[in-house]
């Protein structure tokens, strides 16, 4: 199953939640609330999911130095 953008998921849901009465409107308030929610997430100081991998990937190699040097460091001291 292909997996819907969360953005166009909260926008449907929030089109359901609309009284009946309203739903010959629906595709204009989908498109309203979609923009709505797009500027407001772009306000936030959000990152995607694509930049906090590479960050925690970078993030874990920096580690796995830090580890490698502290033990190279600690052998250095007992000599």
């Amino acid at each position: 199953m292909i997996k819907q953008n969360p953005l166009d998921e909260l926008t449907q849901r929030i089109s359901a939640l609309l009284p009946d009465g309203i739903r010959g409107v629906q595709a204009d308030l989908e498109s309203n609330i979609h923009a709505l929610l797009q500027d407001t997430f772009s306000k936030l100081n959000l990152v995607s999911r694509e930049e906090f991998d590479i960050q925690s990937a970078l993030l874990q190699r920096t580690r796995e130095k830090l580890d490698k040097l502290e033990t190279q460091m600690a052998e250095l001291e007992e000599k």
